[in-house]
């Protein structure tokens, strides 16, 4: 390779470049190509995050890519060719290894629904396959997207493969896939169709095989006489959850001649453990080596991390295609964080240049994208109305003492603001830590009857005490004050006497909360700040040291205490990660979906969304309050028991019946009151806020009331076609013509 060739040029504005080794040098790959791969070839793929979601915490990830055929140079080359883009690039890039065939979830990440392996390598082999992709046959195993031979006995129950013939391509699925499995090898189908045959190519799906009788004859005709039993579904090679969370923290450094790596630490590991002037390598149970890199390590260090991480997997006995990810000090990946006990990051300006030094909640109209990443709706200045659940009944709560909430009560919290000219609503179930079965199905119960106040128009948000959110604290503009015990007064909101200690944890008015705790030293914390309400006193404590006789007598006497050198609690900076969920051998297996939109909510699939700082509640808390009453899960048996006797299967499914169905509601007067499908014309619909729609109309279905003529004319479908699209699909139809 030609030491001095010049490195290719980037373009910001394209989130995807990949780049072939040939002769030892890099060429682009025309993007139609993107997601084949040449197995004697190895490639150089770059991501760059775009805005309006990349911030500062979101790194760029290097890959190169290695063909089972790729000879040493061609490696050799890749390796070198990395470094020196990363060089290029800065630190803010993480740097991987792949193998074909052991790829990362990340790289995958790029091409859903898949990749595909081709033989070959040569231009030769590239030019052929473009002229005669019309003429060949091939079968291709989807899920692994390997060629295979083109017979019956490479076929199993447990997988999809793909026939290939050019202008036909017939996917055959196997008895024991899933239905998301068979969607995601559909959605490939398709790709190729599209891509490789501009469009052309006709697909057919084997699900039955007695029902495609004839899709089967034309496979029998390239394959063979089908026999009679085909092959188990194939065990499941996957490294095991258990294995993974098997982590060890090595340094690694050179004395003299020799290079050392001294074992440091198993897990669970600390953050605390990473020197900035040092390399580590953090062995994953052998399914992934990191190495990290302190951004004062020496460049002779960083060069050489891909080769000390295949020289410790070659002692370790690992093999070959074990995944590789470098890492610099703060460009750390969501993956390599989350093998840490806790994590912690503060933005180094001379790092980030360009960023805005704090950040203006103000913003969060005009930019959806700081109120997404921020998890706030707005500014939290909108209406403000509280109830507190006493008696089992809701008691309205003096503005005054709004911020005033008790660890042994529930509260409502109705906050109504301005969004895109349309009044929106959130109703927020607190829960304090004291609060009873009865009293918290209370709380379940004054909400459900407050939704239905309001047509089924608001949002419900559970919150549970000391993990409240930052738009839930932005609400109460830094008042928010937690009592210990319970609020006797019949919402008057004021403690009882004696001596109190407050915490106050925060920065600014928008994500500060003050925390009652018991009132003795041990309680006290130096790196925080604490409120001493005596019945003559008032102290505020800073961790000075300084406190008068007086102080310690209030608390008891003096006690030893914590001295935690904390960062004042900030919005996390880590993005959100999203989880496809599946269930193998009665085993719940997570697989992370990389650089995720709302079309990866496959109706098929059921998805985790991990937002890291979100609320969470107990098995035991879900169980006996959160789900409600099943006295009511009872009626809602019979209601439907009732309903299906006069309703067919499809009318209860899509909400729709060749008669026109009536949606019955109750109003704020307690009267029931009906709308039919179908009876009001489109100018009391489209545009209209949530008080301005005709009484007994469900705000959140107003497409729903159109006459089936009006709703072809607007949405150029059928109510039964639109119904079967996918939830978030419904969503986007529905903003843009004005029915949201």
């Amino acid at each position: 390779m030609n030491p001095n060739q010049d490195l290719p040029a980037i373009d910001q504005r394209r989130a995807l470049h990949i780049w072939t080794i040939e002769n030892l040098q890099m060429l682009p790959l025309p993007e139609k190509a993107y997601g084949n791969f040449f197995e004697e070839h190895c490639y150089i793929i770059l991501h760059v995050p775009q805005s309006p979601k990349a911030t500062w915490g979101r790194s760029s990830h290097l890959h190169y890519w290695i063909g089972k055929e790729a000879s040493p140079e061609a490696q050799g080359a890749a390796v070198e060719l990395v470094q020196r883009l990363q060089e290029a690039l800065g630190d803010q890039t993480v740097q991987h290894r792949e193998v074909q065939g052991h790829e990362s979830d990340c790289f995958h990440g790029y091409f859903r629904p898949g990749v595909i392996y081709r033989k070959g390598g040569r231009a030769s082999d590239l030019r052929r396959a473009e002229a005669s992709v019309y003429n060949l046959q091939r079968l291709l195993h989807i899920r692994g997207r390997k060629h295979v031979a083109l017979s019956w006995t490479s076929f199993n129950k447990g997988d999809i493969f793909l026939l290939d013939l050019g202008k036909v391509l017939i996917q055959w699925n196997g008895s024991k896939t899933s239905i998301s499995e068979k969607s995601r090898g559909l959605t490939l189908t398709c790709r190729i169709r599209d891509r490789e045959r501009g469009g052309r190519a006709q697909i057919g799906v084997v699900d039955d095989e007695r029902e495609d009788a004839e899709l089967m004859h034309t496979m029998e005709a390239v394959l063979g006489c089908r026999g009679r039993n085909l092959h188990a579904p194939l065990p499941d090679n996957r490294v095991s959850q258990r294995q993974k969370t098997n982590v060890r923290l090595y340094r690694v450094y050179e004395k003299g001649k020799d290079l050392v790596i001294q074992e440091l630490a198993t897990g669970p590991l600390t953050q605390d453990l990473l020197e900035e002037e040092d390399c580590y390598l953090l062995d994953q149970g052998g399914f992934k080596v990191y190495i990290w890199q302190g951004h004062k390590s020496c460049s002779q260090d960083r060069k050489a991390a891909f080769s000390r991480a295949m020289g410790f997997i070659q002692a370790k006995g690992y093999p070959n295609y074990t995944n590789v990810e470098v890492v610099n000090g703060g460009a750390e990946s969501a993956a390599f964080q989350q093998l840490f006990r806790t994590w912690s990051r503060e933005p180094d300006p001379r790092k980030h240049r360009g960023m805005v030094d704090g950040l203006d909640v103000g913003k969060l109209h005009s930019q959806p994208e700081l109120a997404a990443r921020l998890r706030m709706e707005d500014d939290g200045s909108g209406k403000v109305e509280v109830w507190c659940i006493q008696d089992l009944r809701r008691q309205p709560v003096d503005p005054k003492h709004h911020g005033h909430l008790y660890s042994a009560n529930g509260y409502l919290v109705l906050y109504t603001y301005h969004k895109l000219g349309r009044v929106q609503s959130i109703l927020y179930l607190w829960q304090g830590h004291q609060m009873t079965k009865d009293e918290t199905k209370a709380l379940n119960c004054n909400a459900e009857e407050l939704d239905v106040m309001y047509q089924g128009a608001l949002a419900l948000v559970h919150v549970t005490m000391g993990r409240e959110p930052p738009h839930f604290l932005a609400i109460f503009q830094g008042q928010l004050v937690v009592f210990q015990g319970n609020n006797g007064d019949r919402g008057t909101g004021q403690p009882a006497s004696g001596t109190r200690l407050l915490h106050v944890q925060g920065t600014d008015a928008h994500n500060t909360r003050t925390m009652e705790v018991p009132a003795r030293a041990s309680s006290l914390n130096s790196s925080g700040t604490f409120f001493l309400v005596t019945a003559d006193i008032c102290y505020v404590w800073f961790g000075k040291g300084q406190e008068p006789p007086h102080f310690w007598e209030a608390l008891g006497g003096r006690a030893p205490y914590p001295s935690n050198n904390r960062l004042p609690e900030e919005v996390s900076s880590i993005q959100p990660r999203l989880f496809e969920c599946s269930s193998h051998k009665g085993c719940l297996v997570l697989t992370e979906v990389m650089f995720f939109g709302q079309e990866d909510l496959d109706k098929y699939d059921i998805m985790l969304l991990d937002t890291w700082k979100e609320n969470n509640q107990s098995y035991k808390e879900v169980v006996e309050g959160s789900l409600g009453p099943r006295s009511a899960i009872s009626e809602m048996i019979v209601v439907s028991a009732r309903g299906s006797q006069d309703s067919p299967e499809n009318e209860l499914e899509l909400g729709l019946g060749g008669g026109g169905r009536r949606d019955t509601v109750t109003n704020d007067s307690g009267c029931i009151s009906s709308v039919a499908s179908g009876s009001l014309p489109r100018e009391q619909l489209m545009h209209q806020a949530v008080e301005d729609l005709p009484q007994g109309v469900d705000p959140t279905r107003k497409e729903f009331y159109l006459s089936d003529a009006d709703f072809q004319e607007i949405f150029g479908k059928s109510k039964e076609e639109f119904y079967s699209l996918a939830k978030w699909k419904q969503q986007q139809e529905k903003k843009k013509l004005g029915f949201f």
